[in-house]
């Protein structure tokens, strides 16, 4: 017997056989052209510099015009642009964010819907991400893995724009059979991936604006293929409630400066806020002078939420002293975790507008905070409560 006929008997199949094409697609990393439908919604500002000003374009002749301007979508999926959410501006409201998650969900509903792009200016565009991937229904979730995919453009000039590119990626994206190996919402800029929850505005300027500190991309948009590199993030999941008609809570973000003596946390409480999002320094520390106003809001039934500054790493208690993270935890406050200030206060947002979260408070206020503390940092849940 030769040397190549002991090696390659009857039961294993040679190298230059196997279906590598099946295998590659089993892992669910390559794009899938298949006859797809992709849901397009227009927040704001059109992504693309020539149909910026014409706001009086119909639903169809926007489709038409990003069709002709960018032909290679049509390699993957039809285009449908939904109406209701085009206006002028840039910057949406929590109402508004809380419309548009509504309108995804039913569009998605749709067996002949792959997935759904949103486009909106990138100041506020990490925050509607955000909101969406915390507003969608326990029920919705338990019937859909369809990606939700955001995307913007850096920049509004040509012939730097970046829209195009952008929203080709984002597309090829929604239309990706991920296999479960991709967050429910994500934003899709610069042929970068990041989840939502992560997701961070980290530069005005940038076509590289958008990052995840401390944790990265989940995934890439690369010239033949999309894949990914990170599983589906746990906070991406929602937050077993189903989707509130309206939100009813009323919050307020206070950053915290050195010398601060509660002042604008008196005026919040004043106003009525239910709940106060801290942004500390650091670990989350805060001025001791604060601390007087943080005790009464605490006794007033307002939430207290501390977030820090700094762009990654967790609030935590790292030390004693007057301001410090242990006493705020000593006095009923929650920590962030990783929860940037302003996802935070849309998260709280969220749950305060949930007539089950208010119910639960009134019966079990133990139970009430470890359910908020773990949605903001599970780990730290687990410590102080269990």
């Amino acid at each position: 017997m030769s040397k190549s006929e002991k090696t390659t008997s009857k039961n294993v199949v040679p190298y230059k056989e196997k279906d590598l094409a099946s295998e590659v697609l089993d892992d669910g990393y390559i794009d899938v052209m298949e006859d797809k439908t992709v849901s397009l919604f227009v927040v704001g500002d059109v992504i693309l510099p020539n149909l910026t000003e014409k706001s009086e374009l119909s639903e169809e002749e926007i489709t038409q015009s990003l069709l002709e301007e960018i032909p290679e979508i049509s390699d993957y999926c039809n285009l449908d642009t939904v109406k209701q959410f085009r206006f002028r501006g840039n910057i949406p409201t929590p109402a508004m964010m809380l419309d548009l998650s509504k309108s995804i969900q039913k569009a998605l509903s749709n067996p002949d819907v792959a997935g759904v792009v949103v486009t909106q200016a990138p100041d506020a565009i990490e925050e509607s991400a955000y909101f969406v991937s915390i507003s969608l229904s326990d029920k919705f979730q338990n019937s859909n893995s369809k990606p939700i995919v955001f995307t913007s453009a850096m920049f509004s000039d040509v012939p730097f724009h970046d829209g195009g590119r952008n929203l080709l990626d984002s597309v090829r994206t929604a239309c990706h059979d991920g296999k479960g190996d991709i967050p429910t919402v994500v934003i899709c800029m610069n042929s970068e991936i990041h989840a939502a929850s992560r997701a961070q505005i980290s530069h005005t300027i940038n076509a590289a604006a958008l990052s995840s500190p401390g944790w990265g991309p989940v995934g890439y948009a690369d010239k033949d293929r999309v894949y990914f590199r990170a599983g589906a993030l746990e906070l991406d999941t929602g937050l077993n409630f189903p989707t509130p008609k309206r939100l009813s809570a009323s919050l307020e973000i206070i950053k915290a400066q050195t010398g601060d003596t509660g002042l604008m946390v008196d005026a919040a409480v004043k106003a009525g806020a239910d709940a106060l999002i801290i942004e500390g320094f650091g670990r989350g520390n805060l001025p001791g002078g604060m601390m007087p106003s943080i005790k009464k809001a605490l006794k007033k039934g307002v939430l207290v939420v501390i977030a820090t500054r700094a762009a990654s790493g967790r609030v935590l208690d790292s030390g004693d002293y007057c301001g410090s993270v242990t006493e705020c935890l000593d006095l009923g406050c929650l920590l962030a975790g990783e929860t940037t200030a302003a996802k935070a206060r849309l998260l709280m947002m969220y749950i305060l507008s949930q007539k089950d979260a208010a119910a639960l408070r009134k019966s079990d206020e133990e139970r009430f905070l470890a359910y908020v503390q773990e949605c903001l940092d599970p780990v730290l849940s687990v410590r102080l409560f269990e």
